[in-house]
């Protein structure tokens, strides 16, 4: 009974450690096409759009490699020791699949190693990084990342110098994520969100540095404030209908560290994510105290099955539960939240990280993200393209026997700038029948790029080439083009309809 008790109480933590699945034989890399552009984003009510008002819609993956600390590494391929392993062949191959984003991991404690010392080479690296896939179509969403709070408890993030708590004698370390039932732990994080010692006007001196040396690098497309983060004591508080009490102090947090970003770079979009009970199906109860006023936040939440990784965890173990069965019903509900935060607040929504061993468990995040027109992220895609790699083409793997494979759910025909505003969308996985209804924008008439709506073809689900067809506009792009364009013939609604040959 101890033994699944801790087995459920780690999966309850909904941390999510997916890896797309390795093909076993190599396949051929995608077919590349002219990058779209990666322009300044910003928010406009519900929506993030790019420079020429387009609708934005972001289909990206996480790279959160930790510095070869073999949490998230199978082998090493670390670029100067701070986990950016991400390389331009790695670009291409995403960029060839349609993913117009990655979201980064930074941390803390590379930003400032010392306390008030920024490290300018650290942050040099980053904005390459940026630089490096803007030239690839793809747009980069910084991460400040965070597990297990520190290396003082085996994780990582803040720098030890930023927090005085520390393990006491003799107390026992689970590891990961059980870590964060630790008291020490939990005093830690209570330093942060009282701001013991500056640690959060440290963090907020660290951001805005960053985000001052990323101003004017179009591929920075925001900053996420926080990764997954724990209420500290307050955590009980949390249960079973969220933590106002504490959220109210979190979004003080929030709005400090906002402040210190927009006074380094006043344009970037910051991303708010929900403290981490969110991922046990507590809603968040940001803004609900006092509204959010920020014009450029995100709602950055994420979207684990808890049934599902319950099934994983006892399979590894020599058990076996299928639990799957039980994801749409709790997916729903993280979505049902997700809902009455938009409500409340009016922001946008980007899920940035969502992920599972079962493929099948991924159509319920993208069916809920299609039907809402929520962006999202994949946990995780590490490198596979260093410069003597052997790997095979991830997303070219097989799925397991009766289901898709996770390539073929994540690669997806959809629209990535829509010259007005997003109707209905569908997307069929088996056969790749595509359709899409929008209502042109003020601008749809204007020429170049401000009245196009660019829509990814998938390179997977079309092997005889694809037929589109569009009601109430034309299509601008040659035939057989991986990005569709379309512009519309007036201000009435327009379906785009892709399916293969």
């Amino acid at each position: 009974m101890r033994a699944l008790t801790t087995l459920w109480a780690a999966v309850a933590l909904g941390f999510g450690a997916a890896l797309i699945a390795p093909a076993t034989a190599a396949a051929a890399e995608p077919a590349q096409s002219i990058s779209p552009p990666t322009g300044p984003l910003h928010t406009d009510g519900t929506r993030i759009v790019d420079e020429y008002g387009r609708t934005v819609l972001v289909h990206g993956v996480n790279n959160v490699d930790k510095g070869g600390d073999g949490e998230s590494r199978a082998r090493e391929l670390v670029v100067s020791g701070d986990g950016f392993t991400i390389t331009p062949r790695d670009a291409e191959l995403l960029a060839g699949y349609g993913f117009n984003a990655v979201r980064l991991g930074v941390s803390f404690a590379g930003l400032m190693p010392e306390r008030g010392r920024i490290d300018h080479a650290y942050i040099g690296r980053v904005v390459g990084m940026v630089d490096m896939l803007a030239a690839h179509g793809i747009r980069t969403l910084l991460d400040n990342h965070q597990d297990g709070l520190s290396p003082v408890w085996g994780g990582n993030g803040f720098p030890p110098w930023s927090i005085t708590a520390r393990p006491l004698p003799g107390e026992p370390n689970p590891g990961f994520p059980l870590y964060y039932l630790m008291p020490s732990m939990n005093a830690g994080w209570d330093e942060v969100w009282n701001n013991d010692h500056g640690v959060l006007d440290r963090l907020g001196e660290a951001l805005g540095a960053l985000a001052g040396a990323v101003r004017g690098h179009n591929g920075a497309m925001g900053i996420e404030l926080f990764n997954e983060p724990w209420p500290g004591t307050a955590a009980p508080t949390c249960f079973p209908v969220g933590c106002p009490g504490f959220d109210s102090r979190y979004q003080s947090a929030l709005e400090s560290l906002t402040a210190d970003v927009r006074a380094q770079n006043p344009d970037i979009p910051v991303y708010w994510e929900p403290n981490v009970t969110w991922n046990q199906l507590m809603p968040s109860k940001l803004g609900a105290a006092r509204p959010i006023t920020d014009a450029g936040i995100v709602f950055a939440p994420h979207d684990y099955c808890i049934p599902s990784q319950t099934s994983i965890y006892l399979s590894d173990s020599g058990g076996s539960a299928d639990l799957t069965g039980l994801c749409p019903v709790q997916q729903d509900h993280t979505w049902a939240n997700i809902d009455a935060f938009a409500a409340r607040t009016r922001l946008p929504t980007v899920v940035t990280e969502f992920g599972d061993g079962d493929p099948a468990v991924l159509g319920n995040t993208l069916r809920n993200a299609d039907e809402r027109f929520a962006g999202w992220f994949y946990w995780h895609y590490s490198s596979t393209r260093g410069a003597d790699y052997t790997e095979p083409d991830p997303f070219a793997a097989p799925g397991p026997p009766g289901q898709a494979s996770v390539g073929r759910h994540l690669v997806r025909t959809y629209p990535q700038a829509t010259a007005g505003m997003p109707l209905s969308m569908d997307f069929d996985i088996e056969s790749g029948a595509f359709r899409y209804t929008y209502e042109p924008g003020a601008r749809a008439q204007e020429p170049g790029p401000a009245g196009e709506t660019l829509i990814y073809v998938s390179s997977l689900h079309y092997p005889d080439g694809y037929v589109a067809e569009v009601d109430g506009g034309s299509v601008t792009s040659t035939p057989g083009a991986r990005h569709l364009t379309v512009r519309a013939a007036g201000s009435g609604p327009v379906t785009v309809r892709v399916h293969g040959r």
